[in-house]
């Protein structure tokens, strides 16, 4: 109901029947056909195009796909909008005021630390933007994509990027967020830190070189060959000393029941290639002290067949956007990791729509999590905001995924993922790499470079 139509009501047929109506119609988000996207309704990618009635979500309007005057291609992308102030801040205190607008996660993160932890609250700006080449793709998707159901699933018919736009189910918006288009090769380095109650740390430092051929703007004689290979990934370990020169690959498919994942390990001591065939899913991650799954790397990744997912709708969330200010070449990790949390100065949440999914663990499967809940911004399908519970029900730990636009490519990425253990009292972060280049994004890629045989001379 628009703010005009609601005065009218209020004003004609009295306040008990507006609450009536209020309650009794909620909005619900408009229907899209192929057809529609990049039209005056919906996005390229799907999005509402349009902003919502009380103006605190502006419409869409082509994203953000220039640099400013002041951009330096040396360092790390410059903040377009560094004098937009601080509208509210949300805080234990005033957290009834906002509860519609936050996660079951972020209300207890809050409340965790309510004499240190706050979000603060800026204009929202819908910077997220990407090739034309990458919208046409997509509307390719929304008419031919199909979800394969058997095994462990995928999808096929699809390319580029989110092969369901238009998306009906939960598992759809799943593949949304692991197909997104994230470039086609991505060389950065990545800094974790799993932080103490004391407030202690120390960071392990990673080169990753990620390809994407699922991502390549026209089909070429290796993604022909090979059309269900969704990721490249390989890294080495840079800092600390003891770890340097340690490695892994790993090749992402996109239907698991046709390919498995595969990924290998080479360690300085043992001087050779190690498959490891199990990892994955609800393994705690490497470096990460336990506090983050392999699954949760950009929130989630990998097949969704263990969880069964359900769609429960749109809402408006206060979510981590355009996150340039904690992305700055001029931050030391002294100054982004505090005791609790990161530091709330460097922090801008953003309203925004976002798709609300719901994974439950299926019967006979194996998982740290019973049930997830994953929140996933309409502009970029993106999971934003997770938050996971434990196989009793108990709310366990909230992600959030700080992103940004990559004006230069463009493409929306996160710069910085925060994993908050509730339990512990502890929280890990993935991707510092603030005094450390940009990423840098290629065209391409040769094949033989993420094969085993190659790795241990990335390595070294």
């Amino acid at each position: 109901m628009s703010d005009q139509a609601r005065q009218w009501v209020h004003a004609v047929l009295g306040p008990a029947l507006l609450l009536l109506w209020t309650v009794s119609v909620p909005a619900a988000p408009p229907i899209a056909t192929p057809e529609d996207l990049g039209g005056p309704l919906f996005t390229p990618l799907g999005a509402e195009r349009s902003g919502n009635d009380s103006g605190t979500i502006p419409a869409w309007e082509g994203g953000l796909s220039a640099p400013p005057d002041d951009y330096d291609r040396l360092r790390h992308e410059t903040d377009p909008f560094p004098d937009d102030p601080v509208l509210y801040a949300v805080t234990a205190e005033n957290l009834a005021d906002h509860a519609d607008h936050l996660s079951e996660g972020q209300k207890a993160l809050l409340q965790a630390h309510p004499d240190t932890w706050r979000m603060n609250v800026y204009r929202t700006r819908r910077t997220a933007s990407y090739p034309d080449w990458v919208y046409q793709a997509v509307q390719e998707n929304a008419r031919n994509a199909e979800l394969v159901t058997q095994g462990k699933g995928g999808v096929r018919n699809a390319r580029v990027s989110s092969p369901f736009p238009i998306p009906q189910t939960g598992v759809e918006i799943i593949w949304n967020h692991n197909l997104r288009w994230r470039g086609i090769r991505v060389k950065r380095t990545n800094g974790q830190a799993a932080v103490t109650r004391k407030g202690r740390y120390s960071v392990a430092l990673t080169e990753l070189d990620i390809g994407f051929p699922y991502g390549v703007r026209e089909a070429t004689p290796f993604t022909r060959k090979y059309p269900n290979l969704m990721i490249g990934y390989r890294s080495r370990t840079i800092e600390p000393s003891f770890l340097s020169g340690d490695g892994g690959l790993i090749i992402e498919p996109i239907d698991q029941t046709v390919s498995p994942r595969k990924s290998w390990l080479y360690t300085r001591a043992l001087k050779r290639v190690v498959r490891t065939p199990t990892f994955g899913h609800g393994m705690p991650g490497n470096n990460t002290d336990g506090l983050r799954t392999v699954d949760e790397f950009e929130l989630f990744n990998g097949s969704p067949y263990m969880f069964e997912w359900t769609l429960l709708g749109k809402r408006e969330l206060l979510i981590p956007y355009n996150a340039y200010r904690i992305h700055s070449s001029d931050l030391s990790y002294k100054d982004i990791l505090h005791r609790d949390h990161i530091n709330p100065d460097l922090v801008r949440f953003e309203r925004h729509r976002v798709w609300v999914v719901e994974g439950r663990l299926r019967d006979g499967m194996r998982h740290i999590y019973g049930r997830r809940v994953f929140y996933v911004d309409e502009d970029s399908w993106q999971v934003s905001v997770s938050d996971s519970y434990d196989l009793e029900g108990n709310l366990w730990r909230t992600a959030m995924a700080h992103g940004l636009n990559y004006y230069t490519v463009p493409v929306h990425l996160s710069t910085l993922e925060v994993f908050h253990d509730l339990v512990e009292k502890r929280y890990y972060v993935d991707g510092l790499d603030n005094r450390r280049v940009p990423y840098e994004f290629l065209e391409g890629a040769d094949p033989r470079e993420f094969s085993p045989n190659a790795l241990p001379y990335y390595v070294r």
